[in-house]
Order: structure tokens, then C-alpha cells, then sequence
């Protein structure tokens, strides 16, 4: 039985951890931090098996040879660090591309590219099977509980793209990005939106999940297509807000959505 348990980490990181409750053998998923990771691991009793990494950013990476020497002294297994095959990340051993299929702790994850918010990002998404009934989506910082990784490297035409990717997948997907950026990104949201409902009914949720410390994801591909004006570009409310903030007409899906990452990184 597989689980997925959140790490905390930096401000606002969430390092993913993804666990055979039998096995008690795991996957790590971008961590940032070794020292929040070994604490886990020691405290569940966990055996690190592999290591998953989205992209190059430090705080998706740099505890990376810290596990690696944890599960040296602590098992003395070989860890598998995989990632993007483009990528700076020195310690990565098993390169992946899109479409590259891995079986790890007996069940299949899929590669996807979603550049962006850097040129070597990737995402890893588990189907629906009969070991875990709900899909799971790693999407690191491109897709955001209603809101998107900033543009580092990539152009909006990518980042539109790759959203595009990851919203296509089934509506029951639950959706592991990796910051607590969701209530922030709402209060953007709400000001692009101040009329949607559901914009609304989520901030209310969201709050009393973060008045308890608790996290507020994963969110879903569904509950993203309500309350994401990224992924929404297309929708005639969101065309209109945009073409109001700027005082300019609208041209193209594209432009709506550049437009309103430019209104969100000066939000």
C-alpha cells in the first residue's frame, strides 16, 4: 500500500514522500533539505529507495548528497536519483525524458517535459490502478494550487503548453506541487475573479487548513479548472478581467495568459 506523506521544509516547501506502508521502503521527491527527510525517515523507520527531482533549483536539490550518504551509512542500499536529462544536477544517475516510464516500489510512473519555469523541468504522474484508486501528479513549481511557477527560463508559449499537459489529465488527479503558495495565490485570484464562487469557497476552506498548520494540498486537476486563472485562459471572464487590468484588447489565449503572469508577478 502506497502512501504520500509532506515533508516541511525551508518557508514553504513541501518535500514529498511517497511510502509502501509493508515494505516501509520510500521515494523522495525534491528534496531541498536533507535534514527534515532524515528525520522522517528515521522516525518512520523508512528505507530510501529513490530519489525523484522536478529541476535544478536549490531548494528542490541540495539535500540531495546528504540522503545519498544518510542511506549509505544507514542501509548501505544504492539510492537511484532520478531526473531531467537536460539538467545541471550532478548527482543524478538516471536520466528520464518524456515518455520514460519507471517502476518503482511496484507501480509506474510516467515522464512528462513542462518547461517554463525552467527549460529542464519535468513531472511525474502515477495512474489510477487497483494500488492506489486516485492518480497522483509531482508537478514541482509549474502547475501552483490557482496560480503557476514564475517564468525563470522558459517563454509563456511553454508555460501555457506544459499547463495545458498537466490539465489534461484525469479531474480526480491529486495534485503534489511543491510550495505553500495556495492562499496567496487565491487572494490573485479572487482579485482577477472577486465574483467567482468557488474562488471564493476555497479561500474559506484553505484558511482553516492553514488556522490548524495544516497543508493545503494536494489540490486536484478539477478543483484547479475552478479556481486557476492560469489554466483558464481561454474563459471569456478571465479574457475580460486581463483586457481590463491592462487597458488592452485581447489577441489570443497566449497573450491573456502572459499578460496575467506579468499582472501576478507585480501583484
Amino acid at each position: 500500500m502506497l502512501n504520500v506523506y509532506p515533508i516541511n521544509a525551508f518557508q514553504d516547501n513541501y518535500i514529498w514522500c511517497i511510502e509502501n506502508s509493508i515494505t516501509k521502503k520510500c521515494i523522495i521527491i525534491d528534496p531541498g533539505d536533507e535534514k527534515p527527510v532524515i528525520q522522517h525517515l528515521l522516525a518512520n523507520q523508512l528505507t530510501l529507495k529513490a530519489i525523484l527531482i522536478t529541476h535544478h533549483h536549490y531548494d528542490h536539490v541540495d539535500g540531495i548528497s546528504g540522503l545519498l550518504t544518510h542511506a549509505q551509512q544507514y542501509s548501505g542500499d544504492t539510492v537511484t536519483v532520478l531526473g531531467p536529462s537536460n539538467s545541471k544536477i550532478k548527482q543524478i544517475t538516471q536520466p528520464v525524458v518524456k515518455g520514460d516510464r519507471l517502476t518503482l516500489l511496484g507501480t509506474t510512473l510516467l515522464v512528462n517535459e513542462v518547461p517554463g519555469h525552467t527549460l529542464d523541468h519535468i513531472s511525474y504522474y502515477v495512474a489510477q490502478d487497483l494500488e492506489h484508486p486516485t492518480p497522483w501528479l509531482f508537478c514541482g513549481d509549474t502547475l501552483f494550487s490557482a496560480g503557476c511557477g514564475r517564468l525563470f527560463e522558459g517563454s509563456p508559449a511553454q508555460m501555457l503548453r506544459s499547463l495545458k499537459t498537466l490539465t489534461e489529465l484525469p479531474l480526480n488527479t491529486e495534485v503534489y506541487c511543491t510550495h505553500e503558495y495556495t492562499l496567496s495565490n487565491l487572494a490573485f485570484a479572487k482579485a482577477v475573479l472577486p465574483n467567482n464562487p468557488d474562488i471564493k469557497q476555497h479561500i474559506e476552506k484553505c484558511q482553516t487548513l492553514r488556522d490548524l498548520d495544516q497543508p493545503t494540498l494536494p489540490s486536484t486537476i478539477a478543483t484547479e479548472l475552478k479556481i486557476n486563472p492560469f489554466v483558464s485562459c481561454s474563459r471569456s471572464d478571465v479574457q475580460s478581467a486581463v483586457s481590463h487590468h491592462s487597458n488592452l484588447p485581447i489577441a489570443s489565449e497566449l497573450d491573456t495568459f502572459t499578460r496575467l503572469r506579468s499582472w501576478k508577478d507585480s501583484f
